[in-house]
């Protein structure tokens, strides 16, 4: 289950759990879409892979006991801010190459 972090890596931007502007990589790391747009060029700086929307889990039980109430975000911040020089290596070496090939 996603642990749906509250902020983004890079920025510290708020990402709350409604938040539409929140992208992760398969290993849940977790960007604002305006650094993965802008400086991360959309590479994960922690694994190189890419990003996508993180879902949104729903706030109200619909069925099953399936909802935030239930199954509540992470409130564990993990401001880590991306080593722009590192980041750049890693984005010449693979940043022109399909996801799928990274």
């Amino acid at each position: 289950m996603l642990e749906i972090r509250p902020d983004c890596e890079h920025c510290g931007r708020d990402l709350p759990p409604d938040s539409g502007q929140a992208r992760l990589c398969s290993f849940e790391c977790t960007f604002c879409a305006d650094c993965v747009d802008g400086v991360l060029q959309g590479v994960c700086p922690n694994c190189g892979g890419n990003f996508v929307p993180r879902p949104i889990r729903p706030a109200r039980d619909h069925r099953g006991g399936n909802c935030l109430a239930n199954h509540p975000a992470s409130d564990w911040p993990r401001h880590r801010p991306v080593d722009l020089e590192r980041h750049r290596e890693l984005c010449a070496r693979v940043g022109d190459q399909d996801p799928s090939e990274r």
